[in-house]
């Protein structure tokens, strides 16, 4: 799981880090807003766990403007902060859980465990990753539940690997579903596989060298 902490305490934040890696979690690490904020023009995140007292940007503000640019991803606040308003206002701009400092590290690994444990994905939707999923009935690829636009040919191209998740998808399967058994090349198929995966966020489409392509079961 790719998990940006944000907390400008250096001990408490090398703590963390060093705890949630031996977990197997990849951890990002910023101790100030606006390098947190910055992280999203290059990189794409599963969870959140931010502290609300931080420099520049604080971590309420920070969740606000994500929210803005409709980046919604699954939140933990860590805070010394006790006062029922900040709380308050930390739940009403989507935040999944909060915990008060000082913690134990474990406790943070259970409230993280229980989110991706609880994350929804509506009945007829199957799961793609952390983040996706793809709507059997309307034919629709979802981020975080929003429908994503797709070419014709990307859809059937996540169709066809959705309907085999945990199964190779050969190139002459691809050529048979999505080209309708027209004379390409391989090449061709790379390309154009390759052209959707420049746009998704998270990274599910995996490559089997010379045979093709896979989605595994999350």
């Amino acid at each position: 799981m790719k998990i940006l902490l944000l907390e400008d305490d250096k001990l408490l934040n090398d703590a963390i880090t060093k705890f949630l890696t031996i977990e197997g979690h990849d951890i990002k690490t910023y101790r100030d807003g606006q390098s947190a904020l910055d992280a999203f023009q290059e990189m794409t995140f599963d969870l959140l766990i931010l502290d609300i007292n931080v420099p520049n940007i604080n971590g309420l503000k920070l969740l606000e403007k994500l929210h803005k640019e409709k980046i919604q991803i699954p939140t933990i606040f860590i805070s010394a902060i006790i006062d029922i308003d900040d709380i308050s206002k930390a739940f009403n701009l989507g935040c999944h859980d909060y915990l008060k400092k000082p913690f134990h590290l474990k406790e943070l690994s259970l409230r993280i465990n229980r989110i991706l444990q609880t994350r929804y994905v509506p009945k007829g939707h199957l799961r793609l990753s952390q983040n996706y999923s793809y709507d059997m009935d309307s034919a629709t690829l979802r981020f975080n539940q929003e429908a994503q636009t797709l070419t014709r040919k990307q859809v059937q191209i996540i169709e066809l690997l959705t309907q085999n998740r945990s199964r190779n998808v050969s190139y002459d399967m691809f050529r048979a579903y999505v080209w309708e058994d027209k004379n390409i090349d391989n090449a061709t198929i790379i390309a154009e596989v390759n052209r959707l995966k420049k746009i998704l966020k998270d990274d599910f489409i995996e490559n089997i060298r010379s045979i093709g392509y896979k989605i595994q079961r999350p």
